[in-house]
């Protein structure tokens, strides 16, 4: 799994307990997986359709940065199924992990659509085929997608 997105804690996001409040941990889960949705199957019309039991192993206190992990575990012929894990960058201490997170791929009206996708999409075989003129490479801000130190192809290893 590759942790792409890092946040800082700040006092805005703790509850009354002093520690990260858990609604906006989750809001950020949610954008970061919608994100690697969209990155995955070329469109930006996904909406969460599933969310599995979230288990809440530690903390986060104000100042911590934590990173969140997302990696694809299954395609549906209209879903994506997602992974996630958020943990202490400093420490590596998991947070919190969410084991099944479904999106679906929508089309312009709205209606869930085939994406054809079967396997994780590498950030350098999109800038490859957006290099080549591809209108469909990259969505509309998706530039980026890529992380430091080898892109998305860690994750296929973690699902083997």
């Amino acid at each position: 799994m590759n942790f792409h997105t890092r946040k800082w804690v700040k006092p805005e996001d703790l509850n009354p307990n002093g520690t990260l409040f858990g609604g906006s941990l989750l809001r950020w889960i949610d954008e970061e997986a919608a994100i690697y949705a969209i990155c995955q199957l070329d469109n930006q019309r996904v909406v969460t359709k599933f969310m599995s039991e979230i288990n809440f192993v530690s903390s986060a206190r104000q100042g911590d940065i934590i990173e969140l992990g997302m990696t694809a575990t299954h395609f549906g012929r209209t879903s994506i199924t997602l992974r996630c894990e958020v943990r202490n960058k400093i420490t590596r201490k998991s947070i919190l992990t969410v084991e099944k997170m479904v999106f679906v791929n929508l089309d312009e009206n709205g209606e869930p659509m085939p994406h054809g996708r079967t396997q994780i999409r590498f950030a350098d075989e999109a800038f490859k085929r957006y290099r080549e003129g591809d209108s469909r490479a990259m969505p509309q801000g998706a530039a980026g997608a890529d992380d430091e130190g080898g892109g998305l192809r860690g994750e296929v290893e973690s699902l083997h």
